[in-house]
């Protein structure tokens, strides 16, 4: 039953390779844990107290709440699956909340951080695809998954833009700059993939595919160069990137379009405005503000 609802997704829902990989990760871990406690492989069967029972082993062995609220919502889609195609009644997962928990902060790699790098470290960096992997991930806002899935014929230097496949299989194109292009054409003069990989855009020097955890290293290393904060991850020059477009005035739904989000309220999380900013904005534009300064 399980490669039946992954294959569903697969086709029907058309979700990428690497969220099939998650929900199948987050699967196969219940499918162990009531295997070990009911002696079966069955999970179709599962009820409400085993799915507990499941969340407070996850608990006790400090798995974050973020994960176990993820690995309940892989549960949740599955037994709405076997819902939706009549193989149980009731799912097991019905009125089990979600945990509680408050989102640690993101800190933005700052401007002034970037510009060092673009012009201290990156100038001079003779690895033409570990400067592509910082710009691109820093000029476009886009995922590392993305990146390394980037296809080569979605890659137009000519029109300055990319076409994108994000989650949920969704198609978006984001603008890039002159210098940015410029610099992807550069990198194809070095590039040489093999001829399994000729599709994607971004190989590594074999010639395969890029991994993700490469991209994540690559990264780490330049940012230790010129912050000292703690996240220096691909994921943080997205955040970093819509936080600095945003605070630059850029309207918050056209960058809600670029970075593929389905929601504003995903996008507002990247909103930096401090208190000194609210209050130009409140002396500009109030009202009573602007009467107070007549007087």
């Amino acid at each position: 039953m399980l490669e039946k609802y992954l294959q569903y997704l697969q086709l029907e829902k058309r979700y990428s390779p690497h969220t099939i990989t998650s929900y199948r990760k987050d699967l196969e871990d219940f499918s162990h844990f009531y295997l070990k406690t009911e002696a079966s492989g069955d999970i179709s069967k599962a009820d409400k107290k085993i799915i507990r029972n499941f969340i407070v082993e996850l608990s006790e062995n400090n798995i974050s709440k973020r994960s176990i609220n993820r690995k309940l919502s892989s549960l949740r889609s599955f037994y709405l699956f076997l819902l939706k195609i009549g193989e149980i009644k009731v799912s097991p997962t019905e009125s089990i909340p979600s945990l509680k928990f408050y989102a640690e902060k993101q800190i933005p790699i700052s401007q002034k951080e970037m510009q060092t790098l673009s012009d201290r470290v990156l100038a001079d960096q003779p690895d033409i695809l570990e400067k592509c992997i910082i710009e691109v991930l820093y000029q476009t806002g886009m995922r590392k998954a993305e990146l390394c899935g980037l296809m080569f014929e979605d890659v137009n230097m000519n029109g300055n833009e990319l076409k994108v496949i994000g989650k949920g299989n969704k198609e978006r194109f984001i603008p890039v700059s002159h210098d940015l292009s410029d610099l992807l054409r550069s990198y194809l003069e070095i590039r040489k993939p093999d001829s399994e990989h000729q599709s994607y855009f971004f190989v590594n020097q074999k010639g395969k595919k890029l991994n993700e955890k490469f991209v994540y290293v690559v990264v780490n290393k330049y940012l230790s160069l010129v912050t000292t904060k703690e996240k220096r991850s691909p994921h943080i020059l997205r955040h970093s990137f819509a936080t600095h477009v945003l605070d630059n005035g850029a309207e918050i739904s056209k960058v809600k379009k670029i970075l593929g989000h389905s929601s504003l309220a995903s996008t507002q999380v990247y909103t930096n405005a401090n208190i000194e900013q609210l209050k130009k904005v409140f002396n500009q534009a109030h009202p009573r503000a602007s009467k107070k300064e007549e007087l």
